[in-house]
């Protein structure tokens, strides 16, 4: 009988990640079950992703981490102008975030990250340690200025503009969903995000409301 093969440290903790992406997306953040996810990824040890992660949490963590990274990469290549308006600048995020929907990956992470929009940490303007110091958690500030600039004040501001962020990730994480499912969308992709950012755009501009 020949050696047996092993695997390095990074190449199970990649192995690790790609299962959890795959299993966090179909069954749940909650519903996944470890076991499965060390089972898919072909490792033996029952205990790998304590191991290589610390928990369920930091598994999350390192999914979220390459989701993140990916999208930074899109986002400081657009050089959008961050003195836009709140539809330019909705425009950039809407851009980057939906940069995932061009492979099965980025589909799955975006079924996982729709789970998780309101750990953002935009409700309490202090990020989620993976978003501290992205380009990703600036253009959330720039759009919160521009809000502020238009006399919205900062308890309703920050409420609609966590708010904004699911109706982003919810969409997208469907349309992610139907191109996995090889369900065929209602409309073309162009038309999807256009109307994704006109619809953002309009839910963070909306008139204060009256007599309250």
């Amino acid at each position: 009988m020949g050696p047996v093969a092993r695997t390095s440290g990074p190449e199970t903790r990649a192995k690790l990640i790609r299962a959890a992406e795959e299993l966090f997306a179909a069954q749940g953040v909650d519903g996944a079950q470890l076991r499965d996810i060390t089972k898919l990824a072909g490792q033996a040890n029952p205990s790998a992703v304590q191991y290589h992660f610390g928990s369920r949490a930091g598994l999350l963590d390192a999914v979220m981490a390459g989701r993140l990274a990916r999208t930074e990469q899109v986002l400081v290549a657009l050089a959008y102008d961050a003195e836009a308006d709140v539809h330019g600048l909705v425009t950039a995020l809407v851009t980057a975030e939906a940069s995932e929907l061009r492979t099965e990956r980025g589909c799955r992470c975006l079924r996982v990250s729709a789970q998780l929009s309101h750990e953002s940490g935009v409700r309490a303007r202090t990020p989620h340690p993976t978003l501290a110091g992205t380009a990703y958690w600036a253009l959330i500030e720039r759009i919160a200025a521009r809000l502020a600039d238009e006399g919205l004040p900062e308890p309703l501001l920050l409420e609609r503009l966590d708010l904004a962020l699911t109706v982003v990730g919810a969409a997208l994480a469907d349309r992610a969903r139907q191109y996995l499912d090889g369900t065929e969308p209602l409309t073309s992709e162009a038309l999807f995000l256009a109307d994704l950012v006109e619809t953002t755009t309009a839910l963070l501009r909306a008139a204060r409301p009256r007599n309250v």
